[in-house]
């Protein structure tokens, strides 16, 4: 599967959070996230996909298991499957996400440029 990058088919999750799943194979999917500064990402836990992530842009303070981490552009996350998680977007950010399995609802969310 390709996609090539265009600005559109963003949907938005959270206020102030937009995904876009970009592609995905049978053991992986990749989503771009947009946040807008101030918004938040609730605490929550995926049991059986874990997730990894890289700041593209902006600033994010993300929590993982109870402890902060306070992440600038180009540093990076992963966070284990069953392991809750949040995040406080302090400046508009970009990041990629890759889940391992590929997650239904996000499969949903396919840009349609994806092929």
């Amino acid at each position: 599967m390709i996609n090539i990058y265009n600005d559109q088919n963003f949907k938005q999750v959270f206020d102030g959070v937009e995904i876009k799943t970009t592609v995905h194979g049978e053991q992986s999917l990749m989503t771009e996230f947009r946040m807008k500064a101030g918004s938040k990402l609730p605490n929550h836990a995926h049991d059986t996909y874990e997730q990894t992530g890289y700041l593209i842009s902006g600033n994010v303070v993300l929590t993982i298991g109870g402890e902060d981490f306070d992440l600038k552009a180009g540093d990076s996350w992963c966070v284990p499957a069953g392991v809750k998680h949040s995040a406080d977007i302090l400046a508009d950010s970009v990041a990629v996400e890759v889940f391992t399995h590929p997650r239904e609802d996000y499969v949903a969310l396919l840009d349609p440029s994806s092929r």
